[in-house]
C-alpha cells in the first residue's frame, strides 16, 4: 500500500522557520511536490523536485527549499523567513513517472497525496 505521511507542521512566529517532512512507503517516485491550501482559497503549488531539478512558486522562491533523501524515501520542505500569508495546510504529492516541468504545478499530474499538515504563522 502506498502512503505519504507529512509531519513537521506547527505554529511559528513571522520570520521563523519550519521543516516539513513527507515520508513515502510502498514505492519510490520520480516527481515530488508540495502544495498548500489557505482557508477560503484553492490549493496552490508551492515547490517540486525531480532528480536534481526544482521549481518554486514565485511567492516562496528564495525562502523555501525542497529536498529529498532517497535512502529514507522522504521529501522535505525547509521554510525560512515565514510570513503570515504562508499559513495553510501543506500537502505533499508524488508521481511515479516524470513529466515536463511546465506540468509540475498541476494537481492532476500527481497520483498520490498526503493527509496534510497545518502550518500557522503568527504576526
Amino acid at each position: 500500500q502506498v502512503q505519504l505521511v507529512e509531519s513537521g507542521g506547527g505554529l511559528v512566529q513571522a520570520g521563523g522557520s519550519l521543516r516539513l517532512s513527507c515520508a513515502a512507503s510502498g514505492r519510490t517516485f520520480s516527481l515530488n511536490a508540495w502544495f498548500r491550501q489557505a482557508p477560503g482559497k484553492d490549493r496552490e503549488f508551492v515547490a517540486a523536485r525531480s532528480g536534481g531539478s526544482t521549481s518554486y512558486a514565485d511567492s516562496v522562491k528564495g525562502r523555501f527549499t525542497i529536498s529529498r533523501d532517497n535512502a529514507k524515501n522522504t521529501v522535505y520542505l525547509q521554510m525560512n523567513s515565514l510570513k503570515p500569508e504562508d499559513t495553510a495546510v501543506y500537502y505533499c504529492a508524488a508521481r511515479p513517472t516524470r513529466t515536463i516541468v511546465s506540468q509540475w504545478m498541476k494537481e492532476y499530474e500527481y497520483d498520490y497525496w498526503g493527509q496534510g499538515t497545518q502550518v500557522t504563522v503568527s504576526s
